[in-house]
């Protein structure tokens, strides 16, 4: 029975460990002056080029920076896949990386030396956007004038300093996206009148991140109603950085994204 028990064990954990299929997702590259940005990007099962798509991009967080082009599908990739929202929510879904040595915006942090943790957070709004997030909005910009992309019905989701991505870009472009959703992030609450009125958002987190303090959504979602934005919040009491999980499993959450469409 031992050896039974071990035998299964050890079947599990190689079936956990199997890598998993991406490669639906087509490679791309797109090339800058001085930088380029390397993405996956997601067709529908039964793309037709004379139809017009949502178009969906998806901000990794700092542990799927790279240049492998395949991290960034770590978290969100498999969601997007699934047969089921396939079927019912055809649309482009791109997932762009961020390289190593830059970010999707602008932040910076005091650490704790004790902790290891953010203690302080200060996210300066600067004129231009980071060189990454900069090459971001050309890609958009380019698939955006195929006639197959939808440009009333442009989604953008991101966790953790995807999610402070999302901030920036909505504050940013916000005649360009349509609905949001910020997965545990951050950013310049004071900017938020920028897209309060343009841009629709679903905001996530959990309650006891130790990574990225909840205050960040809760100061968004009141700042966004006092506004009278198109605004949902959903925090999850107990769970940490991981609020992701939570949010990709919100049964309404594609329901909600493509029932958004900009004026």
């Amino acid at each position: 029975m031992k050896k039974l028990a071990a035998l299964l064990l050890l079947f599990f954990s190689l079936r956990q460990a199997r890598p998993q299929d991406f490669s639906a997702y087509q490679y791309g590259i797109f090339s800058g002056k001085e930088s380029e940005l390397k993405y996956r990007i997601l067709f529908p099962a039964s793309f037709d080029s004379s139809k017009k798509y949502p178009l969906i991009i998806f901000l990794h967080g700092a542990y799927e920076k790279g240049t492998d082009n395949e991290a960034q599908l770590r978290i969100g990739g498999l969601y997007f896949l699934k047969e089921e929202n396939r079927r019912k929510f055809p649309a482009i879904v791109l997932f762009p990386q961020c390289p190593p040595n830059d970010l999707w915006a602008y932040f910076e942090t005091d650490i704790d030396s004790a902790t290891g943790l953010a203690k302080r957070w200060y996210f300066p709004f600067r004129k231009q956007p980071t060189q990454t997030t900069l090459l971001l909005k050309r890609l958009l910009d380019s698939l955006l004038t195929q006639k197959y992309a939808d440009p009333t019905k442009v989604y953008i989701g991101g966790l953790s300093q995807g999610g402070m991505g999302v901030y920036d870009l909505i504050t940013r472009y916000p005649d360009t996206f349509t609905a949001a959703f910020p997965i545990c992030g951050a950013g310049p609450v004071n900017k938020c009148e920028r897209f309060a009125s343009k841009v629709a958002v679903w905001i996530f987190h959990g309650a006891a991140d130790d990574i990225v303090p909840v205050r960040f959504s809760r100061d968004y979602f009141k700042k966004l109603q006092k506004k009278g934005a198109d605004v949902r919040y959903s925090e999850y009491p107990g769970v940490f950085h991981n609020s992701w999980n939570n949010a990709f499993a919100e049964k309404d959450l594609l329901v909600w994204l493509f029932s958004k469409t900009k004026k």
